[in-house]
C-alpha cells in the first residue's frame, strides 16, 4: 500500500490554532426583562416556549463566559 503523504516534495504547513469567535451578548434593560418575566408567568402551563428560553439563557452563559476568556 502507498501512501499520498509519504511522497510529498515539502513539509506540510503546521495546523494553526482554531480562532474562537464569541458570540455578542445582547444586554436588556430591567424594565425588558420585567415585561418578558410577565409574559413568561402568563404562557400556559407547559408551553414550550419555556424550554426554549432556558435553552437561550444557557447560550448567554456560555457567551458571557467566553467572553470572559477574551480578556485574559
Amino acid at each position: 500500500m502507498i501512501l499520498a503523504p509519504a511522497c510529498a516534495t515539502k513539509p506540510s504547513d503546521l495546523p494553526q490554532a482554531p480562532v474562537l469567535i464569541c458570540p455578542r451578548v445582547v444586554e436588556y434593560s430591567d424594565e425588558v426583562l420585567s415585561r418578558a418575566a410577565d409574559e413568561v408567568e402568563a404562557l400556559p402551563e407547559n408551553s414550550v416556549l419555556v424550554v426554549l428560553l432556558s435553552d437561550y439563557g444557557v447560550t448567554r452563559a456560555r457567551a458571557r463566559v467566553c467572553h470572559e476568556g477574551e480578556t485574559q
